[in-house]
């Protein structure tokens, strides 16, 4: 009886112990789920088409089951072609039917709050694409909303998740150039190759360079720094009107534990390049292309001795598709009930900046 007993004991034992050891590997990633979060994606243009609905169907714990654009025919039209099961022509009504979990906003900046708003009258979580909306007004209003409603809301600033800038923050920290006096990020392109024909629109767009590409910028280097922005400068080109945005755009920053910044963005370029830069007293570590998914990015470590460069350390780091990590990374917050990892706050954060920037 005794030895019974014990043997009953040792299976116990076991099925506790095995209880513990899948519950570990399913929060280190590397368990399969047994559940998924199911997107629809609202604003299906070719930028959704190319980057979100790939990065969600390959994501482990997501499932793209609808989409929304203008046009319900163009909708249907596409979800045919994809294998997507619903199509929309509506924000609300998409967030409302009872098989979508999430959005994934991916329209205008001038729609982001309706449509974080529907979606959490819906009860449904949010991801939002960058900028977080048109002003800080809306995008508070949108963080509000979703705690009313207690459903998650995410900003989409991909490159946070990117190894590339993980390595460049780690070198920051752990003090090798010392202290950092200059921060300096540039991104520019030719707009006229893209097919956001309201991407200089003020009144669809909210602001031009600045909110398009130097939201990026900007994020990034407040993550890096993991410090805020207390004084903000700019010039403009053209200044904004009401009716069309600026072109190009140079900020100058002042973080609050006194390290200066710059951003420079532009749509007036003939090619895109993409630099970030950290100036120390000891050494400067650069790098290029730093939101940019599927590439071999490179970190530059150079260091001085008597005012004369004395060593340059390069790194390769592989950068997987940043937009599959941010859509696995909320699913993951979501099925956990964990904080996201980009919470609205950050994105109101770099909306009162950008405010301040295009200020007319």
């Amino acid at each position: 009886m005794a030895s019974r007993e014990r043997i009953v004991e040792f299976f116990a034992f076991n099925r506790i112990l095995l209880y513990f050891m899948c519950r570990e590997k399913q929060q280190n990633g590397s368990f399969p789920m047994n559940k998924r979060i199911r997107y629809g994606i609202i604003g299906f243009g070719a930028f959704a088409e190319r980057t979100i609905a790939p990065a969600i169907q390959a994501s482990p714990n997501s499932e793209l089951v609808a989409i929304q654009k203008r046009s319900l025919a163009a909708a249907e039209e596409k979800a045919r072609t994809l294998r997507i099961p619903h199509a929309f022509d509506s924000a609300d009504r998409l967030a409302s039917h009872p098989e979508v979990d999430a959005v994934f906003i991916v329209s205008a900046v001038a729609a982001h709050a309706h449509d974080a708003l529907a979606a959490a009258a819906a009860g449904k979580h949010v991801i939002t694409e960058k900028p977080m909306a048109m002003n800080a007004s809306e995008a508070q209003t949108m963080i509000n909303a979703c705690a009313q409603a207690k459903v998650k809301l995410m900003v989409a600033q991909m490159a946070r998740f990117s190894p590339l800038i993980l390595r460049f923050k780690e070198i920051l920290r752990s003090g090798t150039i010392g202290r950092v006096s200059f921060i300096r990020t540039e991104y520019v392109y030719d707009a006229r190759l893209s097919k956001r024909v309201w991407l200089q629109d003020v009144k669809t767009a909210g602001g031009g360079a600045s909110f398009d590409i130097g939201v990026h910028c900007l994020d990034t280097i407040r993550f890096i720094l993991e410090d805020d922005v207390v004084s903000v400068k700019s010039q403009v080109a053209p200044l904004p009107t009401d009716a069309r945005t600026e072109q190009t755009a140079l900020l100058a920053l002042k973080f609050s534990r006194g390290t200066a910044g710059s951003i420079f963005c532009s749509f007036v370029s003939p090619l895109r390049r993409i630099i970030l830069e950290a100036i120390g007293q000891e050494g400067i570590v650069s790098a290029e292309n730093f939101p940019l998914s599927n590439i071999k990015g490179e970190i530059r470590t150079t260091f001085g001795s008597n005012g004369a460069a004395a060593e340059t350390k390069t790194e390769t780091v592989d950068v997987p598709n940043l937009y599959e990590k941010e859509v696995t990374a909320f699913s993951e917050s979501i099925l956990n009930d964990s904080p996201v990892p980009i919470p609205g706050e950050e994105g109101l954060k770099n909306q009162r900046i950008l405010d301040e920037t295009v200020k007319l």
